[in-house]
Parts: structure tokens; C-alpha cells; sequence
């Protein structure tokens, strides 16, 4: 009865440890999966995947001439 109980305790331990790390690292794991499954989609093609302009400088004026202009203290 004892050797029961200790495999009981250890599957529990080790099915919290899992509970654990999914809950801290989320974020990450879930990354990590998006990306497995776009590589593994023979569908998918990366340029159609476009999040930011490649050279900010050529992004509308109004969305970067407020932040990017020099302020001069005098």
C-alpha cells in the first residue's frame, strides 16, 4: 500500500509542477507555440506576415514627426 501511495504523491507532484510552469511562463510558451505552428502550416508564407514598416522614416508624418522632433531647452 505504500509504494501506491508514493506513485500517487509523485504523479501528483510532478502533474502541479507542469500546472506550475505553464502558469509562469505563459507568454513565452505561448510564442514559442505560435511560432511552431507557423512553421509547421505548409501554408503559411512569411511575407504575407508584415507587422511594422521595415524603415520607420517613411511611416505617415503625423505619427512620427511629434515624437521624433528635437526639443531645445534654453
Amino acid at each position: 500500500m505504500g509504494a501506491i501511495t508514493s506513485a500517487v504523491i509523485a504523479v501528483a507532484a510532478v502533474i502541479l509542477g507542469w500546472i506550475t510552469i505553464e502558469i509562469a511562463c505563459k507568454p513565452c510558451l505561448e510564442q514559442g507555440r505560435e511560432a511552431i505552428d507557423r512553421n509547421l502550416n505548409p501554408d503559411y508564407d512569411p511575407d504575407d506576415d508584415i507587422r511594422a514598416p521595415l524603415n520607420p522614416a517613411s511611416a505617415p508624418d503625423d505619427a512620427t514627426a511629434s515624437s521624433t522632433a528635437p526639443k531645445f531647452v534654453s
